[in-house]
């Protein structure tokens, strides 16, 4: 009911921290479904310095989307036959990662990206170039006791994805920002990029500069951008990945949440997913295993009194729903969609689908506040909840 309200109070009243008179800020709905992508929603400016209105496939760092992409690109390396899932993450990083309170239980890539494992973001889970990923995790914080890897009680944790990053790179010999290229972006036509990597001049060119909700500049102003370091580095360390050897601290690339990507190429991710019993992205096995994790995620919700967030978390995927005792209804239709959201920086982003009305959205809003609960909490903003109640009107009159 509270967010209901929300909703209708956004409606009539729209929460942003701008002026009068001055620009909304930047944001971005664009809709799918199986043959088309649209943008609905294309307003505000990607850059309040230079005054450039934002366009609907300019790049933005979309956060914790990047999970989601990590988790298919990991599904398509299983499709190669070169990462199980399932195997001791330990045989690919050459170390053994242990939790310090369940010793004799392995810890598996499913574990990691369904945020099962026992980790915890306590210890921090940026590794700059130069730090040891393994030392990090040999940090008692980095680690609580609720049960054994797999069947720990799930805590949305940043610090798997360094992991899994790292093992995909240490089973493939590439670099993982090269192996998302080649696994997820190329086969599907996107153009995106991790920390700016890979992205030419003229994406980095239209990049949008995300602001906080006080106005304050986040990241990807001009210095946040090439020529200038774009990557974690440690203190005295060159900004340098000409020496990097994959599978040692792909923490470097931002797994967790540093693609660079436009909306409507994130869309076509999308598409792929709503198509997925049509297309050869992923093999039918990788597609039970996805959609597999998901049902077992739902069959294992949380109880009615936890936080109505995260709700069915599966493989870098979770659903939103207006059931059961952990909901969070973000579209205010009572439709299940399955896909991520983002948030950081002053951003909330989504990339979400229903298989039922077989329709999507990938968006973004800036100049967010962070919840009460700090960053990674979920649950949806007043604004960002009006924005998506506007573009589904818009996507019902088309």
């Amino acid at each position: 009911m509270l967010r209901r309200l929300l909703a209708a109070f956004a409606l009539s009243v729209p929460l942003t921290p701008a002026t009068a008179g001055s620009p909304p800020p930047a944001s971005v709905v664009v809709a799918f479904d199986r043959e088309s992508v649209r943008p609905l929603i294309v307003e505000g400016q990607a850059n309040r310095e230079t005054g450039r209105a934002v366009e609907a496939n300019d790049p933005v760092r979309i956060a914790s989307i990047s999970k989601l992409i990590m988790a298919l690109t990991a599904l398509r390396l299983m499709d190669e036959g070169k990462v199980d899932l399932s195997r001791d993450v330990s045989d690919y990083l050459g170390w053994s990662l242990r939790s310090p309170h369940h010793p004799q239980a392995p810890v598996s890539i499913a574990h990691l990206l369904s945020h099962r494992a026992g980790l915890s973001d306590k210890a921090g889970y940026v590794i700059p170039l130069g730090e040891s990923l393994g030392a990090r995790l040999a940090d008692p914080a980095a680690w609580r006791d609720t049960g054994p890897p797999g069947e720990a009680a799930f805590e949305y944790a940043n610090l798997g994805s360094p992991l899994v990053a790292t093992a995909l790179e240490a089973a493939s010999g590439e670099r993982y920002d090269r192996l998302v290229e080649r696994l997820v972006f190329a086969p599907l036509g996107v153009k995106a990029c991790l920390n700016w990597l890979g992205c030419d001049a003229g994406m980095q060119d239209r990049a949008v500069t995300l602001y906080r909700h006080t106005g304050e500049i986040a990241r990807d102003d001009p210095a946040d951008l090439p020529p200038n370091c774009t990557i974690p580095v440690a203190d005295g360390v060159a900004c340098n990945l000409d020496t990097y050897v994959p599978g040692t601290n792909a923490s470097v690339f931002s797994p967790q949440g540093g693609v660079r990507i436009g909306m409507m190429d994130l869309a076509k991710i999308g598409q792929a997913l709503l198509w997925m019993e049509h297309n050869e992205f992923l093999s039918d096995n990788a597609m039970r295993l996805w959609l597999g994790a998901l049902i077992e995620a739902a069959n294992r919700q949380a109880p009615a009194d936890a936080a109505p967030t995260f709700c069915a978390y599966g493989l870098g995927a979770y659903t939103l729903t207006g059931e059961g005792p952990c909901s969070d209804d973000l579209f205010m239709d009572g439709r299940e969609r399955i896909g991520h959201g983002g948030e950081a920086y002053g951003l909330r982003s989504g990339l979400w689908f229903t298989l039922e009305a077989e329709q999507g959205f990938a968006y973004f809003i800036t100049e967010i506040a962070p919840p009460p609960g700090g960053e990674d909490t979920g649950g949806s903003d007043p604004r960002e909840v009006e924005l998506l109640a506007r573009a589904l009107k818009l996507a019902s009159d088309q």
